[in-house]
């Protein structure tokens, strides 16, 4: 039932911006493997091949100390609606931060957000879709405010102050890079 592609085809792109919710994973050597869920207006398909994410402060920094190690990345999508499909789009991405040349050019592609803490420009070397058949149903998909909210409450300084108490390594101690 699983089909390969070498790229984004425009009925993946479509299917990709119709969905609410996407799921990134990524492991170093050793440690655990983590699958994050991502929604909000967070991602752009740059072409073909090449996608970007900007990631907002979270609870963890996983990704970006993976991502120093092994730079694999996997994206996931899942129809909850109409459609059964699961589309992976498998990969290497680099980790942009705001300090570096590349952010504002990628950062201008977002909304402005308090929490932006990386952005990540993924290279997509397979794209995979399966059936999706045992996915269930879910009603009424809609953003939450919540993180938004909460960035804009703590502000730059209290947004610096956690990540370095809660960003600064990964869950296996990993430096995830905020701080170089």
């Amino acid at each position: 039932m699983a089909k390969q592609f070498d790229s984004i085809e425009a009925p993946h792109k479509r299917f990709i911006e119709d969905q609410h919710i996407y799921f990134v994973g990524s492991a170093a050597r050793e440690g655990r493997v983590n699958v994050s869920p991502k929604g909000m207006d967070s991602l752009r398909i740059m072409g073909p091949n090449r996608i970007v994410w900007l990631n907002l402060t979270g609870s963890g920094n996983e990704t970006a100390g993976h991502l120093r190690d092994v730079n694999r990345m996997t994206l996931m999508w899942c129809s909850f609606t109409t459609r059964p499909l699961i589309l992976r789009c498998y990969g290497t991405a680099e980790t942009v931060h705001p300090r570096d040349a590349g952010w504002d050019d990628l950062y201008a592609l977002f909304d402005d957000h308090a929490g932006a803490r990386q952005i990540y420009d993924m290279t997509v070397d397979l794209v995979q879709t399966s059936c999706g058949y045992a996915v269930p149903f879910f009603d009424n998909p809609r953003e939450r405010d919540t993180l938004t909210k909460w960035s804009d409450d703590k502000g730059a300084d209290g947004i610096a102050a956690y990540w370095e108490e809660k960003n600064r390594s990964t869950i296996d101690g990993a430096d995830t890079g905020l701080f170089e």
